[in-house]
């Protein structure tokens, strides 16, 4: 798979929405969503969810994955796969804990997730989904992330996990094109400098996606480290050129 050289401005543009603090947004005149919206507007018609989770990845990965859908209070197994990948739609409360799109009720990050992500990765896309949908705040989230972690209630990183975000209609912020066929790759590496990411040239961006913005005054808030590099790739799912 060639990183996408042409793709890049797009992805850019995502990658700025997801590491600008919110203060940098506002004076832009982004859109800011600081109350999560009625559930009903994250909730999709369950045949379309399927179908927009199977593009995230070619179909010979997604085709013989285990599809999840959003439910009432949290993801539901729409359909078993035989191959430990994952494909699933996730929403804004998947984004940075201070990212202004945070309760954007049109996100739709379609997503497939390897068998090592699956394991370590999609467990805290449950929980953060889970109370989402019970009504948290993003403080009670946060407070809720933090001491599943220092109690080992959540699984560590392992090795090698990644995911797929490359369907064509995927909506991933308000700002730009609104998507950008990439695929993610999730380390505890701490700089995005241990892959050269960000720089003048190069094709890897970074973001510490599960978390804060380095730029907020917060850090990380206690919790660990979480780095995710975001490669462009140059046709969608369907092999479709990107542009």
């Amino acid at each position: 798979m060639r990183p996408c050289l042409k793709c890049l401005p797009v992805t850019l543009l995502l990658l700025a929405s997801l590491l600008q603090p919110a203060a940098a947004l506002a004076q832009d005149g982004a859109t800011s969503y600081p109350t999560m919206a009625p559930v009903e507007q994250y909730r999709m018609d369950r045949t379309a969810e399927i179908a927009l989770a199977r593009r995230a990845a070619p179909a010979s990965i997604s085709g013989n994955a285990t599809i999840l859908v959003l439910g009432k209070t949290g993801y539901e197994t729409a359909s078993e796969g035989t191959n430990g990948f994952v494909c699933m739609v996730d929403r804004g409360w998947d984004g940075p804990l201070d990212w202004p799109e945070f309760w954007n009720p049109k996100i739709r990050a379609a997503a497939c997730l390897n068998p090592q992500a699956a394991r370590s990765i999609l467990p805290i896309s449950r929980l953060r989904t889970t109370m989402a949908l019970a009504g948290r705040s993003r403080e009670e989230i946060v407070a809720v992330l933090k001491f599943a972690f220092e109690h080992a209630e959540l699984p560590k990183l392992e090795h090698g996990e990644m995911a797929y975000m490359m369907a064509h209609d995927a909506y991933l912020t308000d700002l730009g094109g609104h998507n950008g066929a990439h695929v993610m790759f999730y380390t505890d590496v701490s700089s995005g400098s241990d892959w050269g990411a960000n720089v003048e040239g190069s094709p890897v961006l970074a973001s510490p996606f599960w978390y804060f913005a380095p730029q907020a005054d917060s850090g990380t808030n206690g919790l660990p480290p979480m780095v995710v590099f975001l490669v462009g790739t140059s046709t969608w799912s369907d092999g479709t050129p990107a542009m």
